[in-house]
């Protein structure tokens, strides 16, 4: 649709609103090179045999996440701010769509990633008794915090000596504390990626019935209570990692929740033009 500043007062207002909403994209684009790096760190502790295809989407989850959610934002920013709905048509449309059906695919492939790191943090074994500091010079490394490791030695040997685990498959060992700590972690980038797959489908619902014309107010005030529960949800989310300290966590999920209200409002932008013009038409 074109740019029009009628649902916003004023073109001062517009362009300071436009300005600020890529200043959010682009930080979204610069935070996919900090998880590649987070999780290229965390490869040197984990899969340091090799990883075979199947184990790309638990090594880089949040990487290929982030990517695709990125990609997929840009494109509802087209279809509900830059084009006119006149030229969201034939081979634009269906290549539109099918860019948003992979990226889709791709954050449902992410979030099996984030399942399959939540299930090894359970797949453990306790070391009953065994002393950690045997276990130097042997490869072995101590998880810190969810996708966080260190190597083990002489100093933080001797801090396993209560509850400790080993996590199976891997030469990485874990206090109790932090591997519940990591646990909590882990079971809110499930919750959160199962929410923003729900934001999405709630979107596409709505792209769709826009570019149909179908798009009632009645339908927008339904889809409103549902976004305001999974807002909730991402919003709980994004405190959590607030308090767990995860600052990286907090920081994407706090630019995303920014991101889609500029989302949103691009979407009542859109049906604001669309009922202003069929009025005018009338």
């Amino acid at each position: 649709m074109a740019e029009q500043a009628t649902y916003f007062g004023s073109r001062a207002r517009y362009r300071a609103f436009t300005a600020v909403k890529y200043l959010v994209y682009i930080l979204l684009s610069f935070n996919v090179w900090l998880f590649l790096q987070e999780e290229l760190q965390a490869l040197e502790y984990t899969f340091v045999d090799g990883i075979s295809p199947g184990q790309l989407v638990q090594v880089f989850s949040a990487t290929i996440d982030t990517s695709a959610w990125v990609i997929l934002l840009l494109l509802f920013e087209l279809e509900t701010s830059v084009l006119d709905d006149q030229k969201i048509h034939g081979p634009l449309k269906w290549a539109m769509h099918g860019i948003r059906g992979i990226c889709t695919i791709a954050i449902v492939y992410a979030f099996t990633g984030y399942y399959a790191e939540l299930v090894t943090l359970y797949d453990v074994a306790p070391l009953n008794g065994t002393d950690a500091c045997s276990l130097l010079d042997q490869g072995y490394s101590l998880l810190v915090n969810l996708d966080e490791y260190i190597p083990l030695d002489a100093a933080n040997c001797a801090a396993l000596s209560g509850e400790a685990y080993r996590l199976n498959g891997f030469d990485i060992l874990a206090d109790g504390e932090v591997l519940q700590s990591a646990r909590m972690l882990a079971w809110t980038d499930v919750i959160n990626a199962a929410a923003w797959i729900l934001v999405v489908i709630v979107l596409e619902v709505e792209v769709r019935l826009q570019l149909r014309g179908d798009l009632s107010g009645h339908f927008m005030r339904i889809a409103r209570f549902f976004k305001l529960a999974i807002y909730g949800v991402l919003f709980a989310a994004a405190a959590y990692w607030g308090y767990a300290g995860d600052f990286l966590d907090f920081w994407d999920a706090a630019l995303w929740l920014f991101a889609f209200i500029f989302i949103e409002l691009n979407v009542f932008e859109w049906q604001y033009e669309s009922s202003h013009q069929s009025a005018v038409a009338a």
